[in-house]
């Protein structure tokens, strides 16, 4: 047997029986939830020219031209430019992001909104069995964007983050 395995072998069995003999009487605080998403991308201006111009959202920070933070108010989407640039071909290993809508009514306006701008729209709108509305859309990297009223997250989020003039 390789001396590498061996090593794993022995290494597993401890932390096991450490892990095992630890009185675990409550778990950890629970997260406060989802802080950021980062994506690659090859089309940097194009993508953040998307999330900001079409969906409203702001530049946080820009350390440099590879690197782009953007937010909303309360989340982070980081874009990251990629060294070695991918086809749309390739399997996307991240399923799609979503955006949060106040109001049932604010999914069939973005969608009548992302249509008008020439956004490659998956799915048209479609209310959920529980009480979701949503619709499916691509970033110009072709990462999937949902677009999506979820009544307990809705109630949670606050009323109207302001025009877009004000994130400018």
């Amino acid at each position: 047997m390789q001396e590498w395995r061996r090593r794993d072998r022995v290494h597993s069995r401890l932390f096991r029986k450490m892990y095992m003999e630890i009185d675990l009487v409550e778990p950890p605080p629970l997260t406060r939830g989802l802080h950021h998403v980062a994506l690659a991308v090859n089309k940097m201006e194009a993508c953040v020219q998307f999330y900001t111009d079409i969906l409203g959202m702001r530049v946080e920070w820009q350390p440099d031209a590879d690197n782009v933070y953007l937010t909303s108010g309360g989340d982070n989407l980081a874009l990251h430019r990629v060294a070695e640039p991918f086809t749309a071909s390739q399997p996307q290993r991240l399923d799609h992001i979503g955006f949060i809508l106040q109001r049932p009514g604010d999914v069939d306006v973005w969608h009548d909104y992302l249509i008008v701008n020439d956004v490659p729209v998956l799915k048209p709108p479609k209310t959920h069995r529980d009480g979701a509305r949503s619709f499916y859309c691509k970033d110009p990297d072709g990462n999937v964007v949902q677009m999506i009223y979820h009544p307990p997250l809705a109630k949670d989020s606050g009323e109207s983050r302001g025009s877009r003039d004000e994130k400018k």
